[in-house]
């Protein structure tokens, strides 16, 4: 089956007083639906539908906006419920940790192919009602991605206010040239700015860091402007916006490649050489750790020359910091018991591109 991840921000489903627009939202879901494969929905608006229901303007804490949140949340899911109607909808609402432990992905990408086997219409939102400032994703263009990575989708589509990625900001340049295709995601980054719409908390930059993920899956994403419409012109194979061309890597390596690390490991020139070549991290080439973390923790791997990728580690920060320059046989004499010979295997090891981190 083919699938896409339609992203919906909130400044594509809002009225200007902030309150949910049903005509906007009536708009895309009629349109998602004659798109030529099935369509998940990840929505923002649930803070925006909680504005508009409770009437609070500033927040003030975090619990403010967990709050609203979560009264916001019902009240998104009914009108996306009506919108989509007779089609029944399922709503997910995924955290960080959903993301990060490898086997509650899984169980994530089951019950969503569980939910399109039924014939419904998945609706995914980060879980703002439990996630602190240190368990968030941080904006739904980065979950849009995950998503489409859970599902194996072949295209993400970001729905914005802005029809694509212009060369210079197109609300203060009338003649700025609108991209059309992007392979070069590096290239692409100077030209992406911050967050344009007061109901929004992205922008640009967050579609970009999206487009990355899900291009280090071999997910197309098109960035859309026009809502509705702009998705009925899609539906006509009429291709506006901005398309980002991917570049396949492996499923696992692709979600390692973007985890939020627990700890950093620093490696030696000799060692950060070893593993450009394919090998594996052993203890002999490692000489600083940094973090508290356990046994399987995504870590963010140093070289002296900058940033080199992130694996799975074998120990927990603790066991390293008592192996750390060892040879590979003298770890079970420094802990009483070795499990491994590697500190990271290289089948759980992803390289950064050019030595530079996702997105920078």
């Amino acid at each position: 089956m083919r699938r896409w991840v339609v992203k919906v921000g909130s400044s594509s489903l809002s009225a200007q007083d902030g309150t949910l627009d049903q005509a906007r939202l009536a708009a895309i879901a009629a349109a998602a639906l004659q798109l030529p494969a099935a369509v998940a929905v990840v929505s923002s608006g649930a803070v925006a539908a909680g504005r508009g229901r409770t009437g609070r303007g500033a927040l003030l804490s975090l619990a403010d906006r967990q709050a609203l949140a979560a009264i916001g949340q019902v009240d998104l899911m009914s009108a996306w419920s009506a919108a989509f109607a007779p089609r029944p909808v399922a709503q997910f609402l995924l955290t960080l940790e959903d993301i990060q432990d490898r086997s509650r992905f899984l169980q994530a990408r089951h019950a969503l192919d569980a939910a399109f086997g039924l014939g419904a219409v998945p609706v995914i939102n980060e879980n703002d009602t439990v996630a602190t400032a240190e368990l968030k994703l941080g904006d739904n263009d980065t979950l849009s991605a995950w998503v489409a990575q859970l599902l194996g989708a072949q295209r993400l589509i970001l729905l914005t206010d802005v029809d694509g990625l212009y060369r210079s900001d197109p609300r203060a340049d009338p003649q700025a040239e609108r991209l059309a295709e992007v392979r070069d995601l590096e290239a692409a980054w100077p030209m992406a700015s911050g967050a344009g719409s007061a109901v929004g908390t992205g922008g640009m930059r967050t579609k970009l860091r999206a487009a990355q993920i899900a291009a280090d899956a071999g997910i197309e994403t098109l960035i859309l402007g026009g809502g509705g419409p702009g998705l009925l012109r899609l539906a006509s194979q009429e291709l506006a916006g901005t398309r980002v061309i991917p570049k396949k890597v492996p499923a696992r390596l692709a979600w390692l490649l973007h985890q939020v690390p627990a700890g950093e490991l620093w490696v030696d020139s000799g060692a950060a050489s070893a593993i450009r070549r394919g090998a594996s991290l052993l203890p002999k080439g490692l000489r600083r750790v940094e973090g508290r973390f356990e046994v399987g923790a995504a870590l963010r791997l140093h070289s002296p020359d900058g940033p080199l990728g992130q694996g799975l580690s074998n120990y927990s920060s603790q066991e390293l910091q008592r192996i750390l320059g060892l040879h590979s046989e003298e770890i079970e004499a420094a802990l009483g018991y070795k499990t491994y010979d590697e500190v990271i295997h290289r089948n759980h090891l992803a390289l950064f591109r050019s030595g530079r981190l996702p997105g920078g």
